[in-house]
């Protein structure tokens, strides 16, 4: 993976991503399913111009969805909570 856009598809704001940001300095991200944690650091240091102390990635499964008698399923996804160092912030409501 070349795109660095493409690792880091989106960042997630939700209550607990909310809470952690401000007590843990964790931000939460949507990414590539293929991506490694190595790959997933070095995207969002040169994207968000940060230094990242720590990656985690969890690999979600999609839930069965049922429309009448379609049975469906949402897609299977990847997130990484990425810690970063001291003093380092991302300003997520940039633009709002």
């Amino acid at each position: 993976m070349t795109e660095l856009h493409q690792i880091v598809k989106r960042m997630l704001v939700t209550e607990k991503s909310t809470l952690e940001k401000d007590e843990k300095n964790k931000y939460y991200f949507e990414v590539d399913r293929r991506a490694n944690k190595i790959e997933i650091r070095k995207a969002v240091e040169r994207l968000l111009k940060v230094t990242v102390d720590d990656v985690h990635v969890i690999n979600i499964k999609g839930k069965k969805k049922r429309t009448g008698r379609i049975i469906g399923k949402r897609r299977d996804w990847k997130k990484a909570v990425v810690t970063l160092a001291q003093g380092n912030t991302i300003d997520i409501y940039h633009g709002v």
